[in-house]
């Protein structure tokens, strides 16, 4: 019987689906185990192939935990709601509900032909209202709801009103937009807006005004990932920064929590690093300068106050509230002209551009508050109204941005720490001493910083201040295929629904676009109100919004009181495994823990992080194709001929390109928007760009799986991207393997069915000898850590790489260090660590394995020597009496001399074989040394580098018995008994030996033991940088430098490199010398 996949698949997923093998229920005589996988946006490209990676992965798992006896939630939904199915909407005319079903469809079947394990029945899609019923129930939630920073944790609104009616804002300490200080007096004189316009001022979903990217022909907002080069990435779009009343989410508020919540997260040291440098927290004081003429006070924060007295400018965004205030008349045109400059480039565009320098002067001028100084304030786009204050202080002798931008407009520099050329480029230091500091000259920067905190309360100027450059979410789109707000109008006041009116259901529509005033779609339904006649909010939720609580979902799908009830919620309480692309870590993840640390809170979950464990699958890359589109036509040229037009890169399906070139007429009924491209060739042909990329369906250079499933099947389609490489890693698409898989899948078939298509296997019971491989391989596959076991000769392998046990590392690493800059030519700079660590098998099969010259062992180091021992050279008196030798024993016709090494017999049977070997040691050292020095005399500079090892035995061979070596004339046992017993009587053939011939006594197989301790200057460098010659020529720097690489090593080991540890065939570290030259334009 051949292997008829399609058959076999068949019927077992038709089995899976009428027996419902997956279906799990809530079961508290079991233990539970979630694994929870990425739910796809439906798409009508349908799955591709990056798709089932994690997938595949995480289903493995799923089914290893079933088998294992735990009750394994593995649910799959669609993350149904987005962008892409509304501009197919607004090109055809049809409803995005309509091609949504038709893609989820077409998911299902490719999801179901893979064969995965999901419990179908807890299917969740966020454009049901069914589903988003639960989102519109948390926002509510959050919209009565404040933070209060004391207690840490989200409170009812009411509480608040209350406090601000008995003592107004006296004591309160909650997370705000603005500090407010108002009486009781003053709040309850208010009427029902203007306490409303306060409160929301602290509730957790708050109205406000805010920039967003604002795309007019889409007629939405857009995330700053989908806009490039100012132009929209999907259509090409101009995009401009925008003033807009947005529903935003204070999840600055958790800032902290989700910083500490970090460290109890089964979570990769990258993926947690890049969470804590976006949330960005930094301690600093919040200061106010006055303005000139004016009431107001200009705002800012900053992370070095000492720096205060060189402050000689300031700067605001173009999105400032105050610009418009600030701007003086004569001022007026210019500060218009530059705002709507500004206004075409996007954020990330203005944070990257580091070397441009633009700005405008508003005329206004502020006042330095320990100078009394007036400084000018102006207008630039390198500073962001969302980042901190919208304002900052500029320190242009010690700041590169504001020294740039202090030459080009002609400000005065004052350096404030000495050291540095500030006539010639900032100095960036953040060590030194103070001076033109009034009261903190003399004092070395930490100390100053502590003092100039202190000042600034002390003064009344502002207070020492925690600061994150987390932002607060935006949380409304101004696009119809989204959740609708339960949020309506009175008297222009935002006021919730009541949660017995939930869901509000998206209504029906014809028309997708924006209208001709630029309001949202829902402004087109007629009777988008309340009974009442009071207007619904227009906009809808973001794409982030139906993700934020899937996996609460999944718990309980089914439940219509609750979000998750407590039985399943208590049951399930967080992911076990999330397998996921670590694209999504500012995104998703970090608005999932967000919302779940709010709903515990409030107690409707009973775990305050989402997700324990997470795994980021790799990407896999695929090939993409670019056109480029010359920018405000519909004209595209060649990609030779790009550089002669402004251009905008657009992906292109690479299902129209065939070998870089494009089908032009196939390009033309690719999308509506392009049915009237015309084409400026090369050569009469359209060149594409390329470029390998993540594999996805926005950069349309996806491939299908279906074609593999259909003619090798799915297990094949499985095993072949398990085998591509480490989950975790980025890798290309290549298909040269999948045939190799296939044929590796019938030969196992056949070890179950013969060529007749007889069952092979038996009702015997297994053997002894059948269970214990059973087991020993059921314990390596559970067990984590791996090694190259030998192989059988008949598998064609030497080794393979098996789970064998587990295994702990113990240690502690101490480093100190000195940095101190004595002069401003003179800087000093000292490092120096230790670490120790030892390893321990806590578990090993069989409590002990042999590999080659190494032995692993239960309560011992993870790799031990392995060898015999040896007791001293034979004399002529041994080989008289025919002592033991390797493969030798009395009447032993190998012929020994004088000088080869007699071993020590073990176990006594006067045979020495591979059974009297013995643990020789530890290979890896436990103590490690490292170090390095730095320092700089005004141009002149040097550096060097240490590292070393303590005790750690090294073997070597070879060089013992040198055929060159005329005296020995290549005999190793001459040579033996001259240098280790003559010269070296103490270390004389007591030392252990290693060999992997055991019929070869004293040749090049053989291995002495020697103490590898060692410390070696790794490299030492001499620099000169030139800096008049490299002002002259318009460089950075022009340095030369002489640098030597291992100069000097330390060690007690003879004849080799004890770093490489090497042997005949291992080179050692080379002592090298260069000379260099370093010159940056």
């Amino acid at each position: 019987m051949e292997y008829n996949f399609k058959e076999i698949e068949s019927r077992w997923q038709q089995r899976w689906r009428e027996n419902k093998t997956y279906r799990v229920e809530t079961d508290p005589s079991r233990p539970k185990f979630y694994v929870l996988d990425m739910f796809p946006y439906p798409s009508g490209a349908g799955l591709h192939v990056g798709h089932p990676l994690g997938y595949i992965a995480s289903d493995i798992y799923s089914r290893y935990k079933r088998l294992k006896g735990f009750n394994v939630l593995h649910p799959m939904g669609y993350d149904a709601f987005g962008l892409p199915a509304e501009q197919y909407a607004i090109q055809t005319g049809q409803h995005p509900a309509v091609t949504t079903e038709r893609n989820i469809a077409r998911y299902r079947e490719q999801l179901d032909k893979i064969g995965f394990s999901f419990d179908w029945d807890r299917e969740v899609r966020t454009c049901d209202p069914k589903y988003y019923k639960w989102t519109q129930w948390a926002f509510l939630k959050m919209f009565a709801s404040y933070y209060c920073n004391d207690r840490q944790q989200a409170r009812p609104i009411e509480e608040l009103k209350a406090a601000f009616a008995a003592s107004g804002t006296e004591g309160l300490n909650v997370a705000c937009t603005t500090e407010m200080r108002f009486t009781a007096a003053e709040w309850n004189a208010w009427d029902e807006v203007r306490r409303e316009q306060v409160l929301q001022n602290y509730r957790l979903a708050y109205r406000a005004d805010t920039m967003v990217n604002w795309c007019p022909k889409l007629g939405t907002v857009l995330a700053n990932d989908e806009v490039r080069d100012g132009l929209s990435v999907r259509g090409g779009y101009p995009v401009e920064q925008k003033r807009m009343k947005q529903w935003l989410l204070r999840v600055t508020a958790y800032a902290q929590r989700m910083l500490d919540g970090l460290e109890g997260l089964e979570w990769s040291d990258s993926l947690k690093e890049i969470q804590r440098n976006w949330i960005g927290r930094s301690v600093g004081a919040q200061v106010f300068f006055d303005i000139q003429g004016s009431d107001r006070k200009l705002e800012i924060f900053t992370t070095r106050p000492d720096t205060i007295f060189g402050v000689t400018f300031m700067v605001i965004a173009p999105e400032h509230e105050w610009v418009g205030e600030l701007t003086t008349p004569e001022n007026r045109d210019a500060v218009e002209r530059y705002i709507a400059e500004a206004r075409k480039r996007s954020e990330r565009e203005r944070i990257a551009e580091t070397r441009r320098v633009s700005g405008v002067a508003t005329g206004s001028c502020a006042v330095n508050p320990f100078t009394g100084k007036a400084i000018p304030i102006y207008v630039s786009d390198y500073v962001l109204a969302g980042y901190g204050t919208g304002a900052i202080m500029a320190v242009p002798a010690h700041d590169s941005r504001d020294w740039a931008f202090a030459r080009h407009f002609g400000l005065e520099v004052i350096p404030v720490v000495e050291g540095g050329d500030v006539e010639k480029e900032s100095y960036d230091a953040k060590a030194g001493r103070m001076i033109n500091s009034g009261f903190l000259d003399g004092k070395e920067v930490k100390e100053a910083i502590a003092l100039m905190f202190d000042e600034v309360e002390r003064r009344g100027l502002g207070k020492r201040l925690v600061n994150y450059r987390l932002r607060d979410a935006i949380f409304s789109r101004q696009r119809y295929w989204g959740e609708p707000f339960p949020i309506y109008y009175r008297d222009d006041v935002a006021r919730p629904l009541a949660e017995d009116a939930l869901p509000l259901e998206l209504p029906p529509i014809e028309d997708f676009g924006p209208t001709a005033e630029g309001e949202p779609p829902l402004a087109r339904v007629k009777g988008w109100a309340t009974p009442e006649g009071c207007p619904y909010e227009l906009s809808t939720m973001p794409g982030f919004a139906g993700s934020s609580a899937y996996y609460l979902r999944y718990m309980d799908p089914h439940n219509d009181e609750a979000l998750v009830g407590r039985e399943a919620d208590e049951y399930w309480r967080s992911v076990d495994l999330y397998v996921g692309g670590i694209e999504h870590a500012t995104g998703h993840l970090m608005y999932s823990r967000f919302w779940n640390m709010f709903l515990y809170d409030l107690g409707y979950v009973c775990e305050p992080e989402p997700f324990r464990k997470l795994v980021n699958q790799g990407m896999i890359q695929g090939r993409s194709n670019f056109v480029y589109r010359v920018v405000g036509t519909n004209k595209f040229v060649s990609f030779g001929l790009k550089e002669q037009y402004e251009t905008q890169e657009i992906h292109v399906d690479v299902n129209i390109v065939k070998n870089d070139i494009l089908d032009q007429e196939a390009f033309r009924r690719w999308m509506p928007d392009f049915r009237d491209a015309e084409f400026i060739l090369e050569d009469g042909r359209y060149v594409c760009g390329w470029a390998v990329e993540k594999m996805s369906k926005s950069m349309y250079n996806v491939v299908n799986p279906d074609y593999i499933v259909e003619n090798y099947g799915a297990d094949t389609l499985r095993m072949y991207e398990m085998f591509l490489g480490p989950l975790e890693q980025s890798k290309p698409w290549d298909t040269n393997g999948i045939d190799g898989v296939h044929k590796f899948l019938r030969r196992f078939w056949r070890l179950f069915f013969d060529r007749d298509g007889k069952l092979a296997v038996t009702g015997d019971a297994a053997t002894e000898k059948e269970l214990r491989t059973l087991h020993k391989t059921i314990r390596k596959v559970t067990d984590d850590m791996i090694v190259n076991v030998p192989s059988t000769p008949s598998s064609g392998l030497l080794a393979a790489p098996m789970n064998v046990g587990k295994a702990e590392v113990k240690g502690y690493e101490i480093g100190v260090g000195f940095n101190h800059s004595f002069t401003k030519d003179i800087d000093f700079s000292i490092n120096l660590g230790y670490s120790y660590n030892k390893s321990k098998w806590l578990e090993i099969t069989n409590d002990e394995l042999i590999n080659g010259n190494t032995i692993y062992r239960k309560g011992h180091a993870i790799k031990e020597y392995y060898g015999y021992q040896a007791d001293h050279l034979l004399t002529q008196d041994d080989l008289d009496f025919r002592v033991p030798i390797i493969g030798g024993y009395d009447g032993a016709t190998t012929a020994q001399l004088p000088g080869d090494i007699r071993y020590v017999d073990t176990n006594g049977d006067k045979v020495i074989t591979t059974d009297d070997r013995v643990p020789l040691g530890d290979q890896d050292p436990h103590s490690v040394y490292y170090g390095n020095l730095s320092f700089r005399w005004k141009n002149l500079d040097f550096d060097m580098q240490v590292n070393g090892v303590g005790y750690v035995p090294i073997f070597y061979q070879g060089l013992i018995s040198n055929p060159l070596d005329p005296e020995y004339g290549g005999t190793p046992q001459r040579w033996h008994l001259d240098h280790w017993k003559a010269e070296n009587p103490d270390r004389n053939a007591k030392l252990p030996r290693v060999t992997t011939d055991p019929g070869n006594n004293a040749l090049l197989s053989t291995f002495w033991k020697e103490n590898g301790a060692f410390v070696r200057i790794k490299y030492m460098q001499l620099g000169y940088n030139f800096k008049a010659l490299a002002k002259k020529i318009h460089a950075g720097n022009f340095r030369v430098y002489v640098n030597v690489q291992n100069p000097f090593t330390f060690t007690k080991v003879e004849l080799i490199d004890p770093e490489t540890k090497g042997t005949h065939t291992t080179y050692p570290m080379f002592k090298t010398y260069s000379v260099g030259l370093n010159v940056n334009f």
